[in-house]
């Protein structure tokens, strides 16, 4: 059972690695001005060779190409951290904003909006509001993390209660900022945590590519950990793992990974949810293979909900994090009526 398990997870793996690419390449395709797949397959070798680029080139060499692979490096992150997060819960409906991340990187964001007023150049192509949101996020995870730091250890109810509440306190300190801002300010921040890759430019898909390649080496280093703690701490501590240093270095990179996607795309909903819940279903638990599989499949998601974000109403476009809950919700209320079907069953 466990062996076609396995050669079930591997396929899907292979499946997913063949997938993106070709997504990434319906991505460069698509838009307001529509590309065939053999144009943007020649634009490309113009960006990479000596001929002089064409229109096709100028559109994806400068538009659609770092917008894609922002979109699919942020997706990963999203994907893992989310695998990894409902690993430590133990609860597969968990979300990465449960530490507060989120909220806290919302508020960072909307604090630089009101305060500085503009979208300044920062370090490595990110913007100041960037960076404030990175900042908040970090902030947010580090209050949580001592509220539940003892000295018998850190307690994962608590963790998730002082979430909670970190992210309700965020919500409030955010709706006293919008109550006395600007209509502009106020339309600036709404934009910016419906979530949008229209920012993206190379050296954020760069900041992004290096946060991204850390994430995923490092969060498969504990999947063993994370499948001991399936059991149960008590049981993990009798299979020889150090459970409060694994705990602390996940937290630690889902709270550098979402913090970052969120400074760099704005609040993206469900798919840190939606896409290790459905993985699991198709592959199991076992984090091996689940963890990779996730961030291929978050990628894979959120390249699709970008390309329906700048297709359904172009001209104009969608923000992103609507399209992701739009397409979240309807998986997520069907996986509730799994689970509901499973248990009267």
């Amino acid at each position: 059972m466990n062996g076609q398990r396995e050669q079930s997870a591997r396929r899907l793996i292979t499946l997913l690695v063949v997938l993106l690419p070709l997504v990434l390449l319906v991505a460069l395709a698509l838009g307001s001005v529509s590309l065939g797949l053999g144009e943007s397959l020649r634009a490309l070798e113009q960006l990479t060779g000596t001929e002089a680029p064409g229109r096709a080139a100028v559109i994806i060499g400068q538009i659609r190409l770092p917008r894609a692979l922002l979109a699919a490096l942020v997706g990963a992150m999203l994907g893992i951290s989310g695998a990894a997060m409902q690993g430590i819960f133990r609860n597969p409906l968990a979300d990465p904003s449960l530490i507060g991340v989120t909220a806290g990187a919302s508020l960072g964001a909307s604090l630089v909006i009101a305060g500085a007023g503009g979208w300044i150049s920062g370090i490595s192509g990110l913007t100041v509001i960037s960076l404030g949101a990175f900042a908040g996020g970090m902030c947010a995870v580090v209050v949580v993390y001592r509220l539940a730091n003892s000295e018998t250890g850190t307690s994962v109810a608590t963790m998730l209660l002082a979430g909670i509440a970190i992210t309700a306190l965020a919500g409030a300190l955010g709706n006293v900022l919008e109550l006395f801002s600007s209509n502009e300010v106020l339309r600036r921040i709404s934009l910016w945590r419906m979530g949008g890759l229209d920012g993206a430019d190379y050296p954020r898909v760069l900041t992004a590519l290096v946060l991204t390649a850390v994430v995923v080496l490092l969060l498969p280093r504990h999947a063993n950990a994370l499948n001991a703690l399936l059991l149960g701490e008590s049981e993990a501590r009798y299979l020889g793992i150090d459970v409060e240093r694994t705990k602390s270095w996940i937290v630690v990179v889902v709270a550098i990974a979402v913090g970052a996607s969120v400074a760099m795309a704005g609040t993206i909903a469900f798919v840190g949810l939606v896409i290790p819940h459905i993985v699991r279903l198709l592959i199991g638990p076992d984090h091996r293979f689940l963890l990779p599989a996730s961030a291929l499949a978050g990628a894979i998601l959120l390249v699709c909900a970008d390309i329906l974000a700048r297709t359904l109403i172009a001209p104009a476009e969608l923000p992103v994090g609507i399209v992701t809950a739009c397409i979240g919700v309807p998986f997520f209320i069907s996986l509730l009526h799994r689970r509901r079907d499973y248990g009267m069953q």
